[in-house]
C-alpha cells in the first residue's frame, strides 16, 4: 500500500512539474517574442546592438533548455528512465548559453578556465556516450 501511495504521489509531482515547466517555457517564449518585437521596432535605428543580439540568443537558448528539460521530465514520467543523452544535451546548451551571454571583461581567468574544462568534460562525455551507443547497436547486428 505504501508503494502505491508513493507512486501516486510521484505521478502528481511529475504532472505538477510538467505543467509548471510548460508555463515557464510558454512565458519565456512570449517574453522572447516581446523583446524581439520591441528591439526591432524601437526608433531611431531599428537595428539590434551586439548586446541585444546576445540577450536574444540567450533567451532563445533558455527556451531550448526549457524544452529539453520538459522532454526529460516527460520521458521520466512515461518510461521511468532518465536518458543520459538528453541530460548531456541540456548541459551543453546551458553552458553554451553561458558562454554566449558571458561578459569577458567582468569574469576572471580562472572562471573562464573552469568553463572551458566543463565544456571539454561534457563534450568528452557526450562523445563516449554516443560511441557506446554506436558500439552497442553494431553488436546487435
Amino acid at each position: 500500500m505504501f508503494e502505491e501511495d508513493m507512486d501516486k504521489f510521484e505521478k502528481i509531482i511529475i504532472i505538477a512539474l510538467v505543467v509548471m515547466m510548460s508555463l515557464v517555457v510558454l512565458f519565456t517564449t512570449i517574453e522572447l517574442g516581446m523583446v524581439l518585437v520591441k528591439d526591432l521596432i524601437t526608433p531611431p535605428t531599428n537595428q539590434l546592438t551586439t548586446n541585444e543580439v546576445l540577450d536574444l540568443f540567450g533567451l532563445f537558448l533558455l527556451v531550448l533548455i526549457g524544452i529539453e528539460l520538459l522532454h526529460t521530465v516527460k520521458t521520466y514520467a512515461l518510461e521511468h528512465v532518465i536518458h543520459a543523452e538528453v541530460v548531456l544535451t541540456v548541459a551543453l546548451i546551458a553552458i553554451g548559453r553561458k558562454v554566449i551571454i558571458l561578459d569577458i571583461k567582468v569574469v576572471s581567468g580562472f572562471t573562464l578556465i573552469g568553463i572551458g574544462f566543463i565544456i571539454i568534460a561534457l563534450c568528452v562525455g557526450y562523445y563516449y556516450f554516443k560511441k557506446g551507443l554506436l558500439m552497442h547497436s553494431s553488436d546487435n547486428f
